[in-house]
């Protein structure tokens, strides 16, 4: 048997708490052995479901404890290269929430250190590793909807009561396009593997931060449209339209949490084909993945270079925008 790979925790943020703090806590070969966090309150939730943990005061003490050897930052978004390179510099493996930069040039930072020290990092991108991603991705290869013409995705929620939310603030790195643009871009371009051409946008802005964005893209083989907001009614959904059938996902990014994953295979003759994934969870597969890299040397699904497309195609999405 291997020795589990020793995990610690930078910060004691609600999402560590609530989603990856237990994922990491139940992945097999693994162990939660460190949190970071200058509040005992805070840390007291961790604790209950994982009693042995060891709590440092500050996030560099916790990169200086030799017991622990991969690190996960929820930090606000504005911290992530900073945090990213110090964790690397302080020898442990690297998962980062996304966006794990604010451009995609600073992708090429963390790409040479990675490299250099010759650690895994990535972006905590955990729909790669979700099966019905997997099989979406299988069945638009194999041809299962003949040519791929249009994709289209939807991501919003409505935070706008949480004033102090990161999300909510310009100088955190805040809006929707960071926080979910991610998934209807990354999603489309793992689904696909392919890259946009073009890209046009409009984005409604409040308080310096986009809170309704539309893009439309072509690619290569297929035009694309998308929304997200955070300023909306929640809704996910992406579909992949063919000439010969069309895929549609119901719960593509929060499985489990905003509904059950299920991916349905529209045919001809109004045939629907459903699979259904009831208790597959995302962020114990995207650990479980990360800990057979480290370990293993198993190609890890989502590389930085991966994750850097999808910064480059926000960033343009970005600078191509009008205002609405």
């Amino acid at each position: 048997m291997q020795k589990p790979v020793q995990w610690g925790i930078l910060g004691a943020a609600k999402f560590a708490r609530q989603f990856m703090a237990p994922a990491i806590h139940a992945a097999s070969g693994v162990r939660l052995a460190g949190l970071a966090t200058s509040d005992p309150v805070k840390a007291e939730p961790f604790l209950d479901f994982c009693p042995d943990l060891q709590v440092h005061d500050s996030y560099e003490a916790l990169l200086a404890d030799p017991e622990i050897e991969a690190v996960y930052i929820p930090l606000p978004n504005h911290l992530h290269v900073e945090w990213s390179l110090k964790a690397l510099e302080a020898g442990k493996h690297v998962l980062c929430e996304k966006p794990m930069t604010m451009t995609a040039p600073e992708f090429d930072t963390l790409i040479a250190k990675r490299n250099q020290t010759g650690l895994l990092a990535a972006e905590a991108y955990m729909i790669v590793h979700h099966p019905q991603w997997q099989l979406v991705r299988k069945l638009i290869a194999d041809g299962a909807i003949g040519k791929l013409v249009h994709v289209t995705g939807a991501f919003s929620f409505d935070n706008r009561a949480d004033t102090g939310n990161i999300r909510n603030r310009a100088e955190t790195g805040g809006g929707g396009l960071r926080d979910i643009g991610v998934y209807v871009i990354g999603g489309t371009r793992f689904a696909t593997g392919q890259e946009p051409v073009s890209v046009q946008s409009a984005i409604r802005w409040q308080d310096d931060i986009d809170i309704f964005t539309e893009i439309r893209a072509q690619f290569p083989d297929f035009t694309y449209s998308s929304y997200v907001s955070i300023r909306m009614h929640p809704h996910q959904e992406m579909v992949f339209h063919g000439e010969g059938g069309l895929i549609r996902l119901t719960a593509p990014f929060n499985a489990r949490v905003f509904g059950e994953a299920r991916v349905e295979l529209h045919r001809p003759g109004l045939e629907v084909l459903v699979t259904r994934f009831p208790g597959d969870d995302h962020y114990k597969l995207q650990v479980e993945a990360f800990c057979r890299s480290v370990r293993e040397g198993e190609e890890y699904p989502c590389p930085l270079e991966f994750s850097r497309g999808t910064q480059e195609m926000i960033d343009q999405v970005f600078s191509q925008a009008v205002s609405l």
